[in-house]
């Protein structure tokens, strides 16, 4: 089993548990594929893109259970990604955690091995 990860904010994690579907924040519908990290990139896309954000939570995925939807593909520095080109059913999903700041800024990961 291979996680990747989706950090995203709590109300659309929210909606999308209500709709029993996720499509993709807006950068996601914009590229046209739900952006996700893997546990050594997570941290980074966190900084890059959600520096100082709150209200976040951070979704673990079995990579495996996504099929030949879920594309590897080139990045920052040629670093490969996963790319989901499907919509995620939170059924997908094994486990959400808040995704809270450290009081220096910097956003505190749970373990992401479990």
């Amino acid at each position: 089993m291979t996680l990747i990860f989706k950090i995203l904010p709590e109300a659309l994690w929210r909606d999308a548990m209500n709709a029993g579907v996720f499509h993709g924040a807006p950068v996601d519908l914009s590229d046209g594929y739900i952006h996700f990290s893997t546990a050594e990139q997570v941290r980074e896309t966190a900084a890059r893109h959600f520096a100082g954000k709150t209200d976040l939570v951070l979704a673990a995925i079995d990579s495996e259970t996504l099929g030949d939807a879920l594309i590897w593909e080139p990045s920052r520095g040629g670093a490969l990604f996963p790319h989901l080109y499907a919509p995620l059913s939170p059924d997908q999903v094994r486990w959400v955690q808040p995704l809270p700041l450290g009081p220096d800024g910097v956003h505190l990961f749970p373990e992401l091995d479990a």
